[in-house]
């Protein structure tokens, strides 16, 4: 599966003074009210339920969106759900400045893309990046672009093992491909 370049429509988690939000933790991602859902299928909808805000954004996003969050996304407990539940909603890919340490294990053990864009605030902040816009990223180069403001910026790209594990779609499927010699 060929995962290099990813774009989509842009969901930009801002508070009301327009700036991302930020230490959105897992809590807030997904509330530990529905832990007791097991099947990841039923998960997207209760994604960001618990965020001032944003609590009906599972009814608004389509597969194929992406996100764009401030930093210490994902912050808090080791909850999967909270990765679980945008995967269930075919969310595209996670953009922010930084991720909480186990958030970001547990994506990229999941084969689900996060990346890394200190200025992303920036953009925002401008008005150069906003809800609906659609943006794209090389995940290995870092390139990124919001196509319809012909605005370029960089991320960080994904480094050789992240990028692996996500073309082999999760930490086990890399490991079964490793151990069968086709690395």
């Amino acid at each position: 599966m060929k995962k290099d370049f990813i774009s989509g429509k842009a969901w930009v988690l801002i508070n009301r003074d327009g700036d991302l939000i930020e230490d959105i933790d897992t809590d807030q991602i997904y509330h530990n009210a529905f832990l007791h859902i097991t099947d990841r299928s039923q998960m997207g909808r209760y994604a960001l339920g618990n965020l001032s805000g944003w609590e009906d954004f599972s009814d608004k996003a389509v597969p194929g969106d992406i996100l764009i969050v401030g930093r210490n996304f994902g912050a808090g407990s080791s909850r999967q759900q909270a990765v679980d539940c945008f995967a269930s909603l075919g969310i595209a890919l996670i953009i922010a400045p930084s991720f909480g340490a186990i958030y970001f294990r547990n994506a990229v053990n999941s084969g689900f893309p996060l990346i890394r864009c200190a200025n992303i605030k920036d953009l925002v902040k401008k008005g150069s990046l906003i809800s609906g816009d659609e943006v794209g990223v090389d995940l290995y180069s870092g390139k990124g672009s919001v196509h319809n403001r012909a605005i370029s910026f960089q991320t960080e790209p994904m480094s050789e093992v992240q990028y692996a594990i996500l073309k082999a779609g999760g930490l086990f499927n890399y490991g079964r491909e490793i151990s069968s010699g086709k690395d």
